[in-house]
């Protein structure tokens, strides 16, 4: 896969299974992740450069990005501007 213009192919980082306590998390609440792996970066817009890079790691808001299934992984695509920080 290959995003155009100014968007981004993450690969979410896994639901958390446990607390830091130990407390099993059940599937009816585990919370969707909001951190993921850059595999794919688009070629940037109107001559602007992408900050991010294949391999970053990254946070991006709860409901950004469009989900996706590829060849039977999950991604998100989204524009750069939804990605908050790199870690």
């Amino acid at each position: 896969m290959k995003p155009i213009a100014d968007r981004v192919i993450i690969k979410p980082a896994p639901a958390e299974e446990k607390t830091k306590g130990g407390i099993i998390i059940p599937d009816t609440a585990k919370e969707k992740p909001q951190r993921g792996e850059i595999v794919a970066v688009g070629p940037g817009k109107d001559g602007n450069l992408m900050t991010v890079q294949v391999g970053d790691i990254v946070l991006y808001g709860k409901y950004s990005g469009q989900e996706i299934n590829f060849e039977g992984q999950d991604y998100l695509i989204m524009r750069e501007e939804e990605v908050l920080c790199i870690l």
